[in-house]
């Protein structure tokens, strides 16, 4: 008998040993010396402290999984879905069953082939912790392999939105091998062995300092041009280095001296200058804008009670709070549709029509209707980010003149991304619970009733941070997700938004476009939900 017969590729010692072989070999001629190396320098206001990007929200991992992590589909530059590790794929006519086939010759950054078990197992995981899976879910009858690079997904109902949430440019399906994605999705992996266009130089990883990441030899690009996350994840570069600067005016000196050649959040004082200077492109990567976000601890008073998230509706004044955040007038917009305003899709004005403006005296009213007993608000302030600082520094005062005791508590935003994880009472526990904290919302994250910002289960397995409650919310979500024509998507998105401005499970600070800077010579950079670092070229 041919002993070849008992093998199955890619599992077992195969996938542990001979294959880490040849990968070795690939990386040694691929990153020679470092004085040989192409190095494209960035840096981020935020350090990468969790390399899960499926047990987390947080951009600076987000942006780390696309490094590092393919996706079966992506979102170019259009906002529309294109097959990324896909093939092919079809759908039956009566919607129920997905088939899909991956390319041909992939395979993970140990050399060990991307199979089907693979992409189901990250699925099962992703679908887990994302509001796009938990409505698979809802739907799904099972997901099967019909062999080593083919799968199905059976569902009881249809989904017209598979194939978006699957391409989600915010919160990605990253395909992990089966070995990671096996893991529970409330643990956090710590092996990261990818599926993208780099390397996570894990030895090289310093907290605190520096993320190296280096061009994957075992990664195949898609043919086609590159748009947004979607296309040819053409890699140029040896090797991309990630500095932690949470000074703004330290990594704007940085790109000054030549040590950078980008910086996707430079101080918005110096875009101006930047602009003029022609050392340097001033672009928006996301054009669909972003979103300031106030998110508020419903589990607990005086939040779970509507009045008082009411009172916190009608103390905020949009300008004050875009003007110093973002500064330039050209870079941000008034808006009152949690759809977003401009291009978009949804914008409506349903239900803004009492909350348009700041209203002290209203808020006043609601603060004492809400029964609020003086109790200190614990607001979390990030201070290594300055717009979302400023942001929360500008809402303090509002919160003071309302009626509110303030205890406002400054860390750096990973400590405060993993202490807003915590569901405790701030009254017991005030240095380990939260009643408040600021965030930003992508363009993809807020135009439509798909994304998790909206979700309103009030559990904080498949809720956001805050984990509102609201069945009425929720029941709409279902009626858009659903809805048959484009007049009843119109429909869900008013009542949406009227029972939005009633229950108040967020509070929006305004629409603004966020300016990034690159040496002149870099060309290629992508628009999309987050910079990636593929298809760039630096020119002599």
């Amino acid at each position: 008998m041919n002993m070849q017969t008992n093998i199955q590729i890619g599992r077992g010692p195969l996938r542990s040993a001979a294959t880490r072989i040849s990968v070795a070999a690939a990386l040694l001629l691929s990153t020679t010396t470092l004085a040989d190396a192409t190095v494209f320098r960035t840096a981020t206001d935020t350090d990468l402290k969790i390399l899960d990007p499926v047990s987390t929200t947080t951009a600076v991992t987000i942006m780390h999984g696309l490094k590092v992590y393919d996706t079966l589909f992506s979102m170019d530059e259009n906002e529309t879905p294109q097959p990324q590790m896909v093939d092919t794929y079809s759908v039956s006519d009566d919607g129920l069953i997905y088939r899909f086939r991956l390319r041909d010759g992939l395979v993970f950054s140990d050399g060990s082939p991307v199979e089907s078990s693979d992409v189901i197992a990250s699925i099962k995981r992703w679908a887990q912790k994302r509001s796009e899976g938990q409505l698979m879910n809802e739907r799904l009858e099972t997901i099967v392999e019909t062999d080593s690079t083919a799968f199905e997904i059976r569902l009881k109902k249809p989904f017209a939105l598979l194939i978006r949430g699957l391409a989600n440019p915010v919160l990605p399906m990253f395909v992990m091998r089966e070995e990671e994605a096996k893991t529970d999705p409330s643990a956090q992996i710590t092996t990261v062995i990818g599926s993208g266009p780099f390397i996570f130089r894990q030895d090289l990883w310093r907290p605190g300092d520096v993320v190296v990441y280096e061009k994957s030899p075992t990664y195949k690009p898609r043919s086609e041009k590159a748009s947004g996350q979607a296309g040819g994840k053409v890699v140029n570069v040896d090797r991309l280095e990630e500095r932690y600067m949470p000074d703004g005016n330290t990594a704007l000196q940085a790109l000054r001296n030549d040590e950078l050649d980008f910086l996707y959040s430079p101080p918005q004082d110096a875009v101006e200058s930047l602009r003029q200077d022609p050392n340097f492109t001033v672009g928006v990567i996301d054009n669909q804008g972003m979103m300031g976000a106030i998110r508020l601890n419903t589990m607990h008073p005086p939040f779970n009670n509507v009045y008082a998230r009411q009172a916190m509706q009608a103390l905020v004044d949009q300008p004050s709070i875009l003007s110093t955040m973002v500064g330039s007038k050209d870079m941000y917009r008034v808006c009152y549709s949690i759809f977003g305003c401009g291009a978009v899709p949804f914008e409506t004005a349903a239900g803004t029509e009492d909350w348009k403006g700041q209203n002290l005296e209203k808020a006043k009213d609601l603060l004492k209707k809400s029964g609020y007993d003086g109790r200190p608000i614990v607001v979390m302030i990030p201070s290594d980010d300055e717009q979302l600082m400023n942001q929360s520094l500008v809402l303090v005062e509002f919160m003071r003149q309302a009626g509110f005791a303030v205890d406002p508590q400054s860390m750096d935003w990973s400590t405060l991304t993993s202490r807003r994880e915590n569901t405790g009472d701030p009254a017991k526990d005030p240095k380990v619970a939260w009643d408040i904290f600021g965030t930003w919302l992508p363009g993809s994250f807020f135009k439509d009733p798909f994304n998790l910002a909206l979700v309103a289960t009030g559990d904080p397995k498949t809720a956001w941070y805050g984990w509102p409650k609201d069945d009425k919310i929720e029941a709409l979500r279902a009626a858009w997700i659903d809805a048959p024509t484009t007049e009843d998507q119109r429909k869900a998105i008013d009542d949406i938004q009227v029972q939005y401005y009633a229950s108040v499970p967020q509070i929006y600070t305004g629409q603004f476009y966020q300016a990034s800077a690159w040496r002149s010579q870099i060309k290629g950079v992508l628009k999309g939900s987050y910079p990636v670092y593929w298809n760039l070229t630096i020119n002599p």
